[in-house]
């Protein structure tokens, strides 16, 4: 599994570039916090999960290459996924998984059409001492933490490669509005085919790297100007479910084999303040799954 992600990380840095000369340095940082505190004000399924990107290119003008290799984006993140009750999960509810992923992509322009292409490893299982994790905070603000079942029927420790790779194409219908299309395709941890679409009312993020988070589909900023205003967001995306490893065969629980997401969100920068904060409507991933939900996503920065 390391070989095949070494071998994945170096054909990125080994692909033909055109300005060899110079040299690749750091040109931009996003990162997205979702929790379902943050739109329900509850703790359950895909419970919460952090996501940040840092890029590296040979500088430019802020345009996507055509040659991938050029423009690479280090993703790490985390995630939190539980039964709905984390101290008495209810039989055929999902177990709790802990989540870690470290990946290399690329992301290029060809045609009109912008392409994101890269591997992740992601680690899964009480190895992430996710559990842990949650019990700490959740001690602090005295929630339910989880319980020794709980912890003894999660998702067990493993390691994937894996494969993500997303086609969009931007639709200018005026000088603020844009509606961009997508395709995405993930295998490995889970594998499932994706195709969907964004709308986005506002000049803010026009001409900008935006990343797309995998739990909710939201796209974060990664490389901001110093524009001032806003941009305003609405998406939709639907999905074909092959499998998903964060229901083994041991916890008999059944994947569904569609899954449905939509979502709203507003990015604004007034002076220093950069932010973003959304909302997101998770339909149901697994049979006997009562409801979807709904979580929040949030990030907040700042330049002086």
């Amino acid at each position: 599994m390391l070989r095949h992600f070494t071998a994945i990380c170096l054909a990125l840095l080994l692909l033909p570039q055109t300005t060899t000369a110079q040299s690749r340095e750091m040109v931009g940082y996003g990162r997205l916090f979702t929790n379902d505190f943050l739109a329900e004000v509850k703790d359950r399924w895909r419970s919460g999960s952090f996501v940040s990107s840092r890029i590296w290119s040979f500088g430019g003008d802020g345009m996507l290459p055509q040659q991938p290799g050029e423009v690479l984006e280090l993703r790490l993140g985390a995630e939190i996924i539980t039964p709905q009750n984390v101290a008495n999960p209810a039989p055929g509810d999902r177990p709790f998984a802990g989540v870690l992923s470290a990946g290399l992509h690329t992301h290029f322009m060809r045609g009109g059409t912008d392409f994101a292409l890269g591997g992740d490893l992601v680690f899964v299982g009480p190895q992430t001492r996710m559990d842990r994790f949650q019990d700490t905070f959740h001690d602090l603000v005295g929630m339910n933490t989880t319980s020794a079942q709980t912890r003894a029927d999660q998702v067990g420790d493993a390691v994937y490669l894996s494969i993500v790779a997303e086609a969009g194409h931007d639709i200018a219908v005026s000088d603020t509005v844009t509606i961009r299309p997508f395709v995405e395709a993930r295998t490995g941890v889970e594998t499932l085919a994706r195709m969907g679409a964004d709308m986005t009312f506002g000049g803010l993020t026009n001409g900008e790297l935006l990343v797309r988070d995998g739990v909710t589909g939201q796209r974060y900023r990664t490389r901001p100007g110093s524009q001032r205003g806003y941009a305003f967001l609405l998406g939709a995306d639907f999905a074909a479910v092959a499998s998903s490893n964060y229901f083994p065969d041991s916890a008999g629980v059944t994947v569904r084999d569609t899954r449905n997401r939509y979502r709203g969100g507003i990015h604004w920068l007034a002076g220093p303040v950069q932010s973003f904060y959304g909302l997101t409507y998770l339909d149901k991933e697994f049979e006997g799954q009562p409801e979807g939900q709904l979580v929040g996503s949030i990030r907040v920065g700042f330049s002086f």
